[in-house]
């Protein structure tokens, strides 16, 4: 199965009737899926590996936020770098190639982080397993389908 199928098999076991859309145009990068989906940026949820002194997280964000890594080091409560894993490290680490990367439907359990930047909008883009698909949700959803923690990493 491949990483696509992975997010919308995933999607089939809530009650949200959330459908991963599939474009022929890249959605890799945040202002390639505004572009793509033509909504503006900061309506593109981007989530960011980072590799802590703790582990991995992952951290979901509006795509016209920069995630600051003192709040992230202050929020998790670690010290020293946080770093930006290569393709590779992603791949292995969620499942998802680099533009794919999906909150959810993830290879193995990591820390979710959901930033309050994406609460302005009603709906939110997330990459949905792949460099073409993306699902439209809201935080509130996003914020169930993961378990994750709500928090301000861009302000």
């Amino acid at each position: 199965m491949n990483s696509v199928e992975r997010v919308r098999n995933f999607l089939a076991q809530f009650p949200y009737n959330i459908q991963v859309i599939e474009f022929e145009e890249s959605t890799k990068t945040a202002e390639e899926a505004a572009r793509t989906v033509g909504v503006e940026v900061g309506q593109i949820a981007k989530t960011i590996l980072f590799v802590t002194s703790g582990g991995p997280v992952l951290v979901t964000t509006s795509g016209d936020a920069k995630v600051r890594q003192s709040n992230l080091k202050k929020h998790l409560g670690v010290t020293g770098k946080v770093k930006l894993p290569d393709a590779a490290q992603t791949l292995e680490l969620t499942g998802f190639p680099l533009g794919g990367v999906c909150p959810f439907a993830l290879k193995s359990p990591l820390p979710i982080l959901i930033d309050v930047s994406m609460q302005r909008f009603p709906v939110v883009y997330i990459a949905a397993g792949g460099p073409h698909a993306v699902a439209a949700v809201t935080v509130e959803q996003l914020l169930e389908m993961t378990g994750g923690e709500l928090c301000d990493l861009s302000g």
